[in-house]
């Protein structure tokens, strides 16, 4: 199982991901392929991009039974700890109680 999870994202990197994927709310694509496919797909996310962001999550052997990577700016990045992917929360811009 694959799941994507867009925000920001152009119309037409919407529109490619819905003839792969099963839309289940707006931004949030959900299906269930191969590695091979996934990378296929997850190169027409980079192409289309533009200046959204992105998530993509697989089930995998991982600790957690899944993985994921992400593209382009959030405040959620995805950090390895001792071999375990964790989110890191950077502050807001402009958030003086972060410092």
């Amino acid at each position: 199982m694959l799941v994507i999870v867009l925000e920001a994202a152009p119309p037409r990197l919407r529109g490619r991901l819905a003839v792969w994927l099963l839309e289940v709310r707006a931004g949030v694509y959900v299906g269930n392929y191969s590695r091979k496919v996934r990378e296929h797909i997850w190169a027409q996310v980079e192409e289309g991009l533009e200046d959204g962001n992105a998530v993509l999550m697989w089930r995998s052997l991982a600790e957690a039974g899944f993985d994921f990577k992400t593209l382009g700016q959030n405040r959620r990045m995805p950090v390895d700890f001792d071999g375990v992917q964790l989110v890191s929360f950077h502050p807001e811009p402009g958030d003086k109680s972060a410092l």
